[in-house]
């Protein structure tokens, strides 16, 4: 146990330690209680702190220098960490980091979960462990956590089963999605789409498929093809659209584009808040970006090409993936891909899912009311969850 002289130290009051993805960024849940934290009290800009991972500190320094950063694992880390007053995380810590008995873990989690998580994953396929130790080890880290947000009531009930958590829950939405409701207002997308787009001012097209396990050509390289033809795409939509591609960052690189530079942006390091403000159609796939596009109630068109490979051999599902209960057309293949995308141009919506549309709504985001941020922020200052 590396820490376990220090888990008996006196906490800092104020001291709060941030991390998101294990240090890769500043960003998702812990950026947004972070934000909502200094604007609330300033005092916290001196004593709050993002754990970021040594390889990517100076980036992250340089692009957020308002923010104090420290290198994961370091002892300047170990030192901060033992004695902060909260941790704010959206993923695991390792098994051998112990809390100090005083401070207080929130857990945000970074999703509402289609594929199926922690012991719920009837098998393991990663390097250095078994099925039953990943279950265990995912179990004994959920139940040092003392808070779990939670977006939605479908997510509580999966995270408690599938974490084995025993703690006490936040149902209060994410906290990341609450500039969905504080900036959809039409200037302030406006701006966001200069910054991102430049001189772009017809509708936005974003395809944001999921991480795909089985795509690697080699030891860290994989591979990605578009399922669909761009210059084919482009004659089913609206003549001035353009097309959003939000790809993994591992393959970022591998994707052509050639030919339609002007049309094509890759976007794979933006804020994805900030991509789903300026959507008008999200198409995916069975990635959780469908949950919280949701909440700005526009149209969503679902291309799953490899459906049944996904599905029965890679990951496995939470829920029927079908048209029943998605909110948008499903489809397999590109002449019906192509077909829905006439549908589109033609209404701006898909008229026919409607009901659906509103069904997944109340379902997955009528916790989110804008106000997750704030009230995290309050927990950490007061010690209470206001309600509010």
């Amino acid at each position: 146990m590396l820490n376990g002289g220090l888990i008996c130290l006196p906490i800092k009051r104020r001291q709060v330690l941030f991390e998101s993805f294990n240090g890769k960024d500043v960003n998702d849940n812990p950026a947004a209680i972070y934000r909502a934290l200094v604007r609330a009290d300033p005092r916290y800009q001196k004593t709050a702190y993002f754990s970021v991972k040594p390889s990517e500190y100076a980036t992250l320094h340089q692009t957020y220098p308002e923010i104090q950063l420290v290198k994961r694992f370091t002892p300047r880390w170990v030192a901060l960490m033992a004695r902060a007053e909260f941790w704010v995380l959206n993923s695991r810590l390792p098994n051998w980091w112990h809390a100090n008995r005083h401070t207080t873990t929130i857990q945000t989690w970074h999703g509402t979960p289609l594929k199926k998580l922690g012991a719920d994953i009837e098998h393991v396929a990663m390097k250095g462990t078994t099925t039953a130790q990943y279950h265990a080890d995912f179990v004994t880290a959920a139940n040092r956590w003392d808070y779990l947000i939670a977006p939605n009531q479908y997510s509580q009930d999966i995270f408690k089963r599938a974490f084995g958590y025993r703690g006490k829950f936040l149902p209060i939405g994410y906290p990341r999605n609450d500039v969905l409701y504080t900036a959809d207002q039409p200037a302030q997308v406006a701006a966001i789409k200069r910054r991102l787009l430049g001189a772009v001012t017809g509708p936005v097209v974003t395809y944001a498929p999921t991480w795909r396990d089985d795509t690697a050509v080699r030891p860290g390289v994989y591979q990605f093809d578009l399922p669909f033809d761009l210059g084919e795409f482009f004659r089913h939509v609206p003549a001035d659209t353009h097309l959003v591609i939000r790809p993994h960052y591992l393959v970022k690189d591998q994707i052509d584009i050639r030919g339609y530079e002007s049309r094509v942006t890759i976007l794979a390091e933006a804020d994805i808040a900030d991509i789903y403000l300026i959507t008008d159609l999200l198409i995916t796939d069975y990635s959780s970006v469908m949950f919280d596009f949701a909440n700005l109630k526009r149209p969503q068109l679902f291309f799953a090409y490899d459906l049944a490979h996904y599905r029965d051999q890679l990951r496995g599902f939470y829920f029927d993936y079908s048209p029943n209960d998605l909110p948008g057309p499903l489809v397999t293949d590109a002449p019906a891909f192509y077909a829905q995308l006439d549908a589109w141009s033609q209404a701006g919506r898909f008229p026919a899912y409607a009901q659906q549309q509103a069904a997944f709504y109340r379902r997955f985001c009528e916790w989110e009311t804008g106000t997750a941020s704030r009230r995290v922020a309050n927990l950490i200052m007061t010690g209470k969850d206001d309600g509010q």
